[in-house]
């Protein structure tokens, strides 16, 4: 009885143990990590973090694009994922300072991915600010460090041509779409 019972036990820490080294969700965003992709991942460890995918590195000199080199990351197929801008350009050992979501497949933990609106931000988290720009409105979440790009064509008109308005959520469709969606480390 006492041997059955703990062969039961260590069956059953077995199972628990192995529930919890599931592989992790590749399309989960969180606040310090997008899939396999973390806040401290080097430029460098990219090809290694998507194995399974395309990573497209364009290196600019100085002539017309600065110093700015941009991480393109498509699945074999072609289909673009995500956009990762390195916090030191030309380096190796940099860190990724902010990545644009690009596939609707990517969403946060509370289901928010590229093809959420508005209303569906304004409910699921707490905004911390909007700023207004020139074409677009950018709409900043610091619990998941994100920020989500509307396009003006989405606001009312009378929101649209003053940059100076201080534009306060309730002033914002709750259908506008979301042009970009951002996330910061």
């Amino acid at each position: 009885m006492r041997n059955t019972f703990c062969a039961v036990l260590i069956g059953a820490l077995l199972l628990a143990s192995c529930a919890k080294d599931a592989a992790p969700n590749p399309f989960l965003i969180e606040k310090t990590h997008i899939g396999l992709l973390t806040d401290s991942t080097q430029v460098k460890d990219i090809e290694a973090v998507f194995s399974n995918d395309s990573v497209v590195v364009y290196i600019a000199g100085d002539e017309f694009t600065g110093s700015v080199n941009i991480i393109e990351i498509y699945e074999k197929s072609g289909k673009k994922l995500l956009d990762l801008s390195p916090k030191e350009a030309l380096d190796s050992t940099s860190v990724i300072s902010s990545v644009r979501i690009i596939d609707e497949r990517y969403k946060t933990e509370k289901n928010i991915s590229t093809l959420s609106t508005f209303k569906d931000i304004s409910e699921t988290y707490k905004i911390t600010k909007i700023d207004n720009l020139i074409n677009s409105i950018v709409v900043s979440v610091n619990e998941i460090n994100a920020s989500f790009t509307i396009d003006k064509k989405e606001l009312p008109a009378s929101l649209r041509f003053d940059m100076n308005l201080t534009i306060d959520p309730i002033q914002v469709p709750g259908k506008a779409k979301i042009k970009y969606f951002m996330v910061h480390w």
